[in-house]
Formats: structure tokens, C-alpha cells, sequence
């Protein structure tokens, strides 16, 4: 039966280790008088151990030649497999011999196994040597919780607590994940590191802990940003815009990015919404969406309604025109609801400003 292309590689290794044991034998046979090792001829010669290793390696690898070239021809494979009786001694002598080997031959056969190239574990195999195969066994389930590896790691056991004291608080789970996934640099906060921002922000702006749970969740960059920025704006809102502190309070609660806004912004806004556009507090303190609108866009607006003669800002007055439709809504409605006017002739009268 014909060995398959992928079982010649472990036949030739097992060729040569059995081949590397055999000649270690026939060492020691040709240096005792009187044995003969092949047909016709009588080792009494004096032939040295080096010799007759070097003479019977030369014909053991003519002995493989042949078996390789039995893979073309069968005539060729039969006179390989006679060649090879004729060099190879008896069963009876082999165990005879083996049983003299001294422990030094062992210990080299042994060294000769290093020279046997491994098993490649990407070497292909059929069908039938894979069915052989153990499997390691199975992996143990996998886990769907972090439970298990908690008190290994000092990170995992800071996000617990973290989280457990943001639970503590009544933030819900839905609120947590907005709050990291809008300012991931939270995780690295500490539970006293963050007690102490949410302290700061209830405290400064005297808010109740409702609203100070909903002023972070939707801007939690509050609680991991710098808190001068915060400061320096309560400051502005209180001693420059004139704003009372139940004011400030609405704006923010409103508007949560004005406590980072620009300071520039922020006054030069207030300035032509108080002095120019004559709009008072208190209705500046409804519209705190203002202050998100770039200023050109506020101005452009005003201009035109001014020249149209429907810059009306005073509810208690017919024709009013509120803060939030005069900076939020696109152009082609403003001009048909608010300035009744062509958004070309607004835009006409833009080219003149």
C-alpha cells in the first residue's frame, strides 16, 4: 500500500532513528573478532570502529536511495527491500547484542534524536489521522459579569466603587452610561475626587440635588473640566450682566454651557441685547439660548426687522417678536413669518451692512 504525501515525512523520520540505533549496534560488532557482518566476508579484518560505521551509513543511505526510487518502479522497490535483508543482521542477533550495549551507546543514541526534525503542528493530515486527534478540553464558560475578577485588580475595584457611589446618589444606569460615554475621562475620577465636584457645583450655584444630578448628566464635562472657567462666569453673570441669582439659577439650568462659555462672548452678547436691542432682564432670562447664537447672525436679524420696522421685542406689545424665533429659525421662515419679506430682499440688505 502506497504511503500518502503527508506520511513520508514521519516514515523517513522514523527510518533514521531506527537506522542511528542499528549502526550503534554494528559498531560494536565490528570490533569483535569472529562475527560476520555481511554474506562472504568475515570481520576479522582489522577494520576500525569509524570505519565501519562511515562503510555501513554508506550503504544504509543506498538502501533508502532505493527506497525512494521504488516510488517510480516496483522492480526498484523489491531490490531495495532485498538490499536492505542483506545489510540489516538477524532478530535473534539484534536482540542478542542489544542486551551488551553499554550505557555510553544509550546515552548517544539518545543525543541522535536531536537531529530528527519536530512535527511541524501545521503539517496537514487525512481524514483518518484527524479523527485520532484529542482535543484539549473545553474552555471553561464564558463569563458575562466582571464579578469574578473584581478583587484581582485595583482599576476594576475603583470602578465599582464609583459607580455604586453615583447609584447611591440616584443617578440611573441610563445616566451613568450618558455621563461616560459624553466625558470617559470620569472613570478616572476617585469617589472623593468626585463627592467634592458635585459638592462644589450644589454649593456655588445653590442648586437643589435634583438639579445639580441634571445639570451634570447633561454636561459631564462640568464635573472633569477646570473649575476657574465656572467661577469666572457666576462671577460675570452676577457683578457685569447684572443677573440675580435665581436668574443665574434658570440660565444655567436652561443652558448648562454657559458656565463654560466665553467671558468675551458672553458680555459683548448681553451688551447688544440690553443696550442696543433695549431687551430687559427678565426677558433675557427666558431666551438663555441666546447666548448660544453667534452674535453677526443676531445683528443681521435685528438690522433688517429695524429697517422693515418690526424690530418689536416687548410681549406686551402687538407685533412681538420672540428671542428664540429671532435666532433659531432658518432663513426662508424668518423671512415670510417674522420680517414678511423675499429672502431676497434680505439678502439684498445684507450686501449693504
Amino acid at each position: 500500500m502506497a504511503l500518502s504525501a503527508q506520511q513520508i515525512p514521519r516514515w523517513f523520520n522514523s527510518i533514521k532513528l531506527s537506522s542511528f540505533i542499528n549502526a550503534t549496534q554494528l559498531t560494536k560488532r565490528c570490533t569483535r573478532p569472529g562475527k560476520t557482518l555481511l554474506h562472504g566476508f568475515s570481520a576479522q579484518l582489522p577494520m576500525s570502529s569509524d570505519n565501519c560505521f562511515l562503510q555501513w551509513g554508506f550503504k544504509t543511505y543506498r538502501t533508502s536511495s532505493l527506497w525512494n526510487s521504488s516510488q517510480s518502479t516496483n522492480l526498484n522497490g523489491q531490490e531495495s527491500n532485498s538490499t536492505q535483508s542483506t545489510l540489516l543482521p538477524s532478530v535473534n542477533e539484534q536482540s542478542q547484542e542489544t542486551q551488551k550495549i553499554p550505557s555510553f551507546d544509550s546515552e548517544l543514541s539518545l543525543e541522535g534524536l536531536d537531529d530528527l526534525p519536530p512535527l511541524s503542528p501545521l503539517q496537514p493530515v487525512s481524514e483518518e489521522e484527524a479523527i485520532q486527534i484529542i482535543a484539549d478540553p473545553p474552555l471553561p464558560p464564558v463569563s458575562f459579569t466582571l464579578r469574578d475578577y473584581v478583587d484581582h485588580s485595583e482599576t476594576l475595584r475603583k470602578l465599582v466603587l464609583l459607580v455604586a457611589y453615583l447609584r447611591s446618589k440616584n443617578f440611573s444606569k441610563t445616566d451613568i452610561s450618558q455621563m461616560v460615554r459624553n466625558a470617559p475621562f470620569l472613570l478616572n475620577f476617585s469617589v472623593e475626587r468626585l463627592d467634592n465636584r458635585l459638592g462644589f457645583f450644589q454649593k456655588e450655584l445653590e442648586l437643589s440635588v435634583k438639579k445639580t444630578r441634571d445639570l451634570v448628566v447633561r454636561l459631564p464635562r462640568l464635573l472633569t473640566g477646570s473649575l476657574e472657567p465656572v467661577k469666572e462666569n457666576m462671577k460675570v453673570y452676577r457683578l457685569e450682566l447684572g443677573f440675580k441669582r435665581n436668574e443665574i439659577q434658570h440660565m444655567i439650568t436652561r443652558i448648562p454651557k454657559m458656565l463654560t462659555a466665553n467671558k468675551r462672548k458672553l458680555t459683548e452678547t448681553f451688551d447688544y441685547l440690553h443696550n442696543v436691542m433695549n431687551i430687559p432682564h427678565h426677558i433675557i432670562v427666558k431666551f438663555p439660548q441666546v447666548f448660544n447664537t453667534r452674535l453677526f447672525k443676531v445683528k443681521e436679524r435685528h438690522l433688517f426687522l429695524s429697517y422693515l420696522g418690526r424690530a418689536q421685542y416687548d410681549p406686551a406689545k402687538p407685533n412681538y417678536i420672540s428671542l428664540d424665533k429671532l435666532v433659531s429659525i432658518p432663513d426662508e421662515i424668518f423671512c415670510e413669518e417674522i420680517a414678511k419679506a423675499s429672502v431676497q430682499d434680505f439678502e439684498k440688505f445684507l450686501k449693504t451692512l
